[in-house]
């Protein structure tokens, strides 16, 4: 699990890849909606013309038909896999994919297969209607799907599930995730507006008759109260400067370059790899990296160490997040923090 860890003036936690959470102009959004809550669920009385907008531009954003938006991306894909899986034979996902993803799989009671991380599984043998559910970009590893391939790989009557939770705001076209030049009804999208788009929520986008169906059928949708208006106009307004300022995409790109290459001067990563905004340094066990963690803290450094049960025994990591908000000083002091750490790396 994620250990809690305290403050510090150098923040590699947090998920706000464009630094648009504090963004004064998507803080503005939040405050005129003039109400804290949203008094019901959706079909009840929690409807309110923003939630609409949202839905609208995601859906114009993302290629997709249509949007449908839920009170958190856990939500949307713990309730959208819940509900779309019984309508296929079998389900196929990547062994990394997140808990969402899993817990869904799980409440839909469907014969399922659980596929080696990012090895694209032998679809064509499998006569079966098929739902095959990935992340684009994996929010532990920070490696990406070829979701290109797996989409190929499918038949006429199978789906593909991707969550770009983590690549939302930041990869393909004007940040429109990786699915986005994939204009194919079999594709659906899940993703959340609290990590690049600063706000709270989630939501899943696909064809109108997928979406038509998840607003009556998705338990956690159905059931649930609706997303604040002012979480809302909160992601409404940053979905709109994400989309349009590539200047925060090549700010993350210049941080996520220079400190990947920092990372390969110390020996914690390789010149080949391809380097992410999500950054994990590997070293084993828990208490190895518990001791980097508190040793990063104490340089004013905050990066958790993440162990089991979020990853898989032995791959206790440092989880960095790359920010475009991240000054210089930020990033020299996160390498010179991590050169102090290298001893614990060879022990661990």
């Amino acid at each position: 699990m994620r250990s809690a860890a305290p403050t510090a003036p150098h923040d590699f936690s947090t998920n706000d890849y464009l630094g648009l959470a504090r963004d004064p102009r998507v803080a503005r959004a939040f405050a005129r909606a003039g109400t804290a809550g949203s008094t019901g669920a959706r079909l009840l009385s929690g409807a309110a013309p923003v939630h609409r907008d949202l839905e609208i531009e995601l859906a114009d954003f993302l290629g997709r038909e249509r949007a449908l938006l839920f009170s958190s991306g856990y939500l949307a894909a713990a309730g959208g896999v819940a509900a779309l899986a019984p309508h296929f034979d079998v389900v196929y996902s990547d062994a990394q994919n997140h808990a969402c993803l899993i817990d869904g799989i799980r409440l839909a009671r469907v014969p399922k297969i659980v596929y080696p991380h990012l090895r694209l599984p032998d679809l064509a043998n499998d006569a079966r209607s098929k739902l095959v559910v990935t992340e684009s970009l994996f929010g532990m590893d920070g490696d990406r799907a070829n979701v290109e391939r797996l989409l190929a790989a499918l038949g006429p009557g199978d789906a593909l599930l991707v969550d770009e939770a983590h690549a939302l705001g930041i990869e393909g076209a004007r940040g429109a995730g990786d699915c986005a030049a994939l204009r194919d009804a079999r594709v659906l999208v899940v993703g959340t507006l609290s990590k690049a788009f600063g706000s709270a929520g989630g939501f899943l986008a696909g064809p109108a008759t997928a979406i038509d169906f998840l607003t009556n059928e998705a338990r956690t949708f159905v059931f649930d109260t609706a997303p604040p208006q002012g979480t809302a106009a909160a992601a409404l307004a940053a979905l709109r400067i994400a989309r349009a300022d590539d200047a925060l995409r090549a700010r993350l790109a210049a941080n996520v370059a220079r400190v990947h290459a920092a990372l390969v001067e110390l020996g914690f990563a390789r010149a080949g790899d391809a380097p992410s905004h999500v950054v994990p340094i590997v070293f084993g066990s828990a208490s190895a990296a518990l001791a980097v963690q508190a040793r990063l803290s104490e340089a004013g450094v905050l990066a958790p160490a993440i162990r089991p049960p979020t990853v898989a025994p032995g791959t206790s990591r440092i989880r960095i997040s790359l920010t475009a908000a991240h000054t210089a000083a930020d990033l020299d002091a996160l390498v010179a923090a991590l050169a102090r750490c290298r001893t614990l790396a060879a022990t661990s």
